[in-house]
C-alpha cells in the first residue's frame, strides 16, 4: 500500500496577504493556496514546512492525517477570548496540549494508531471541525473535556487523578464534537461513561439574561469593545458570550462529584463488556430465529415433496437418464430429500428398497454410483 498524507490549513480571522501566499508557494508548487487555505496531498513525497510554526505565523486551524494511522488537529485562538489556564487543565498530555504564542493560545491534538485501517480519504474534512474554534471562544468547553478523555485513553493521566470540571451538554454532542471524537478515535464507551456526569445543556440565552450581563460590565470594558468593533471590525459576540457563560456555574461539579480516571476507565470497560454481551445475545437470538425459519421452510418443502408422490421418483429417473454430471448431482440431492422424508414418515424400508433397485439399474454408470456413495446414500441400502 502506498503512503498517503493530507495537509490542510485555514486562515479564519485574517486572510493571507499576497506576500504570505508567495512565502507558502516556496514550500510547494503543487499545493492549492488561496487567501484562506493551504491544501496539499502527498503520495510519495513529504511536507517541507513545519505545521507548528505555520499555525503560529499564518493560520488558525490545521488538519492532518496519514494512511498509516497518524492524525493531527490544531487550533489557534485569540488569548483575550480563550483562557489558557483553563485549557491547561484539560490538555495535559502529548495527545492534547495547550501552549501560548504571542497573543494567541494554540491547542494541539494528536492520535496515533499503527493498526488503523478504517479511514477513508474522502471522509476527512477540516470544515467539520472548524466550528469548534468559535465554540471555544464563546466559553463552550465540551471539546476540551473530550480532549482530556483522549489523554486518559492514551494513558497520559494517572489513575488517581480527578477529572476536570465536566461541561454541560455532553449528552447532546454537536456534529463538530462528534467529528472531533471520531477523527481522534476517542473511545465511545469512555465518552458514554463520562457524559453521565454532565448536566443538561444550558438553555438558549435570553435577551434579558444578556442585558444583565452587559450591564454588569465596567464602562471601560464596554468602551473597549465598541472601539475595537468600530476601528478593527471586531465582532464582540464571542467575548460577550464567553463572559456570560463565565457567570454560570452549570456544568461545574462540586469536588465531591468529580470522578477519578480509574473510575472512568472501569466504567468504560464495564460498558464495553455489557455492549459485547448484548451483541452476543442479539446474535444468538438471530441465529435461533434463522434456524427456526430454516426448519419451517424444510418442513414445508418435505410436505410439498410428499404431495408429489411418484412424480418425485419419476424426476429422479429423468435426471439420471440425461447422463450429465450436473443432473446426477440433482438426482442424488433429490434422493437424499426422499430419504429424509421417508425417515420422517416411517417408510425407511420402502425407500431403501427403491434406492437398491436404482443402484442395480444404473450400476453401469460409475459416475452416478460414486455420487451416491459420496452422499452416504448407499449406506442405507
Amino acid at each position: 500500500m502506498s503512503e498517503y498524507q493530507y495537509y490542510e490549513f485555514q486562515a479564519i480571522d485574517h486572510p493571507l496577504t499576497q506576500s504570505q501566499m508567495r512565502e507558502l508557494r516556496g514550500f510547494s508548487t503543487r499545493a492549492k493556496i488561496t487567501p484562506t487555505r493551504f491544501v496539499n496531498e502527498y503520495h510519495w513525497g513529504d511536507f517541507k514546512g513545519d505545521p507548528a510554526l505555520w499555525i503560529e505565523k499564518y493560520f488558525d486551524a490545521f488538519f492532518y492525517y496519514a494512511n498509516w494511522g497518524s492524525r493531527d488537529f490544531m487550533l489557534r485562538l485569540p488569548g483575550r477570548l480563550f483562557d489558557y489556564e483553563i485549557a491547561r487543565r484539560y490538555c495535559c498530555g502529548d495527545s492534547a496540549l495547550a501552549r501560548r504564542k504571542a497573543q494567541h493560545v494554540i491547542l494541539e491534538f494528536h492520535s496515533e494508531d499503527d493498526e488503523a485501517e478504517d479511514w477513508v480519504e474522502d471522509d476527512a474534512e477540516l470544515s467539520a471541525l472548524v466550528p469548534l474554534r468559535a465554540d471555544l471562544t464563546q466559553g463552550d468547553h465540551r471539546c476540551l473535556y473530550l480532549a482530556w478523555l483522549l489523554c486518559v485513553q492514551a494513558g497520559e493521566v494517572n489513575d488517581d487523578a480527578e477529572e476536570p470540571p465536566v461541561p454541560a451538554g455532553l449528552r447532546a454532542l454537536t456534529g463538530s464534537l462528534r467529528a472531533f471524537a471520531e477523527f481522534l478515535r476517542i473511545d465511545g464507551d469512555l465518552i458514554e461513561v463520562a457524559v453521565e456526569g454532565s448536566p443538561d445543556h444550558e438553555g438558549p440565552i435570553s435577551k434579558e439574561d444578556m442585558k444583565r450581563c452587559i450591564e454588569s460590565l465596567p464602562d471601560a470594558e464596554k468602551t473597549r469593545m465598541l472601539l475595537e468593533s468600530a476601528l478593527d471590525g471586531t465582532n464582540p459576540q464571542s467575548e460577550l458570550l464567553k463572559k456570560f457563560r463565565g457567570t454560570r456555574t452549570l456544568g461545574m461539579p462540586r469536588p465531591e462529584q468529580a470522578r477519578t480516571v480509574a473510575q472512568l476507565r472501569k466504567g468504560a470497560l464495564e460498558r464495553a463488556e455489557a455492549r459485547r454481551r448484548q451483541a452476543r445475545e442479539r446474535a444468538e437470538r438471530e441465529r435461533v430465529r434463522r434456524e427456526q425459519e430454516a426448519r419451517a421452510a424444510r418442513v414445508r418443502y418435505l410436505d410439498d415433496l410428499a404431495k408429489r408422490g411418484e412424480g418425485a421418483w419419476a424426476r429422479v429417473d429423468q435426471l439420471i437418464a440425461t447422463k450429465q454430471p450436473k443432473k446426477y448431482d440433482e438426482a442424488v440431492a433429490l434422493l437424499g430429500d426422499l430419504r429424509e422424508l421417508a425417515a420422517r414418515d416411517g417408510r425407511v424400508q420402502e425407500h431403501s428398497a427403491r434406492l437398491r433397485r436404482i443402484q442395480e439399474q444404473h450400476e453401469g454408470k460409475p459416475t452416478f454410483i460414486s455420487r451416491l456413495r459420496k452422499a452416504g446414500l448407499l449406506d442405507s441400502v
